[in-house]
């Protein structure tokens, strides 16, 4: 065999340190991408879940007037279920966020449920009687009851609340704007969250 018919076999070329440096600049860059898109879908999920959860089942609320004192106090943060009144309807005693009935889209109103549809309310001497029987309010301050004294007895429609403030000196209220629907009723505030030394439930 001549020389020029003997050909040696290529020698295998090791890549280059460019090369090796490209793949491990790609590497990089793919983790940080796929890093930047795991973030930005878990920020996406918790911004939907996070709406969801004020728009159907708790909201905070910032109490705007005095007509619940002392029970809530003005700018008082408090909580309100959303969902509650899908499966029941408002009872004497809850504590509720409504509709103001003089401004629809307005901030809505805290005030406390006195009495519901079928039933009737009087008001003498600024004691409050449902069914003929004067209510216990243990909620009410001495110095803030008022002695008004409301014709009556008035009879609730089915499907509406009765609703009158804590503070009931001054508190604009059922004994103002009559009755309200139930539909109305936006949620039932339970818990007051700030400020923290009035951390407590409702």
């Amino acid at each position: 065999m001549t020389d020029e018919q003997y050909e040696p076999a290529p020698e295998s070329e090791a890549p280059d340190a460019g090369e090796q440096h490209d793949d491990t600049t790609g590497r990089e860059n793919w983790s940080l991408a796929r890093w930047l898109g795991e973030t930005v879908l878990l920020l996406g999920l918790a911004f939907l879940l996070a709406t969801g959860i004020k728009t159907f089942v708790v909201q905070p609320f910032v109490i705007p007037t005095g007509s619940m004192q002392p029970t809530v106090e003005i700018n008082d943060r408090v909580f309100y279920n959303k969902f509650i009144y899908r499966f029941e309807d408002p009872e004497s005693g809850d504590i509720v966020v409504f509709d103001n009935p003089d401004d629809p889209g307005g901030t809505p109103l805290t005030k406390r449920v006195i009495a519901v549809g079928g039933q009737t309310v009087e008001i003498l001497d600024g004691y409050v009687y449902v069914d003929g029987v004067q209510i216990d309010e243990p909620y009410i301050d001495p110095a803030r009851r008022d002695d008004r004294t409301l014709g009556g007895p008035i009879e609730i429609p089915e499907g509406y609340v009765w609703l009158m403030g804590d503070n009931r000196a001054h508190s604009g209220d059922s004994r103002i704007f009559g009755p309200q629907p139930a539909d109305n009723v936006q949620g039932k505030a339970f818990v007051i969250y700030w400020p923290l030394d009035r951390l407590g439930t409702l």
